[in-house]
C-alpha cells in the first residue's frame, strides 16, 4: 500500500452477540442490531482498509456467537482484527476463528504502525495489561519511529466522567502512559467497553471510543444507565502526516426496544 495514500478504518465494538439468535441485552436483540449497523455500512458505501471489531463481540462467550460474527464479518473484503473484552472467552475465540490473522498483535498499512493489545482479564470486569503486553508495546514503539502510531484494546484508558464505569476501566494506565509519553509518533488511542462516544486530544494524541452496535450507556451517569441512543460505528481516515479525520455514524433509520430501567447487564 503506498505510503502517501489515506487508511479508511472501521471500528465496531461491543456487539454482546449470544448463542442463540433470539438473543437480547437490556431488552435490544444484538444480532439485529447489528446487522442494522452493517446495512448502514454498506448503504454508506464504506470500504475499509481494515476493521477493529474491539471487544464483547459476545455476551457469553459461546463458540456460536463468534461463529455468527465471523459470518457477519465476511462482508468485508480487508481484514478484520478481533479483540478481547470482559464478556469475551478468548480461548473459545481462538478456537472458533480460523483466520489467524484476526489476532496479529502488530501491522503496518502505508504510513501507520497498529499495535493491538489484550486488556481483557478473564472472569474480571475490569481491565489490565500483561507485562508482556506492555513489553511488546515498549519494542515497538522503539521500532519504526518514522511511522505513525495508533494503539487499540478494549478498556478505556481514561475517565470518562461515568462514576459506575470509571471503576471498571484499565486498571494499570499508568504503566501504558509511562510508554506512550515516551515517544512523539503515537497518534492514536483507540477503544471500546463504555458503550458510548468519546473524543479528547491528551498530549497530542487523539483519544477515542466507539458506540455500540447495539445498547448505549448514559453518558455523565454516576449510576448505571441505558441511554435511548441508536446503535453505531466509528469510521477513521488517517493520513499520512498522522491525521485524524473520525466521526460516529448511528443507526438511527431504525426502530429498537431497549430496557431504560435496568440496573445493571
Amino acid at each position: 500500500m503506498a505510503g502517501n495514500k489515506d487508511l479508511r478504518i472501521i471500528q465496531i465494538t461491543d456487539s454482546h452477540l449470544r448463542k442463540e439468535p433470539e438473543g437480547v441485552l437490556l431488552g435490544m436483540n444484538t444480532r439485529d442490531s447489528l446487522d442494522a449497523v452493517l446495512e448502514l455500512i454498506r448503504n454508506r458505501q464504506e470500504t475499509p482498509d481494515l476493521v477493529l471489531a474491539t471487544g464483547d463481540l459476545a455476551q457469553d462467550g459461546s463458540a456460536e456467537a463468534y461463529r455468527c460474527f465471523a459470518q457477519k464479518m465476511s462482508m468485508f473484503s480487508c481484514p478484520v482484527v478481533w479483540f478481547s473484552g470482559n464478556h469475551d472467552d478468548p480461548e473459545v475465540m481462538a478456537k472458533t476463528v480460523e483466520d489467524r490473522d484476526a489476532f496479529t498483535k502488530v501491522k503496518k498499512m502505508g504510513s501507520w504502525k497498529f499495535i493491538f493489545l489484550d486488556s481483557s482479564v478473564r472472569e474480571k470486569v475490569h481491565g489490565e495489561l500483561s507485562e508482556e503486553d506492555l513489553d511488546l508495546l515498549a519494542r515497538e514503539l522503539a521500532r519504526d519511529q518514522d511511522l505513525h502510531v495508533a494503539v487499540c484494546f478494549h478498556h478505556h484508558p481514561v475517565t470518562v466522567n461515568s462514576k459506575w464505569i470509571d471503576t471498571i476501566g484499565l486498571k494499570n494506565r499508568e504503566s501504558l502512559f509511562a510508554i506512550l509519553d515516551r515517544y512523539s509518533h503515537v497518534r492514536l488511542i483507540l477503544w471500546g467497553h463504555i458503550h458510548q462516544e468519546f473524543d479528547q486530544v491528551r498530549n497530542n494524541v487523539r483519544l477515542l471510543a466507539t458506540p455500540s452496535t447495539c445498547v448505549q450507556f448514559k453518558p455523565l451517569s454516576r449510576e448505571f444507565a441505558v441511554d435511548d441512543q441508536a446503535p453505531g460505528y466509528r469510521w477513521l481516515r488517517l493520513d499520512s502526516e498522522g491525521g485524524v479525520e473520525t466521526a460516529v455514524v448511528r443507526a438511527d433509520h431504525i426502530d429498537f426496544v431497549v430496557d431504560l430501567s435496568s440496573k445493571g447487564y
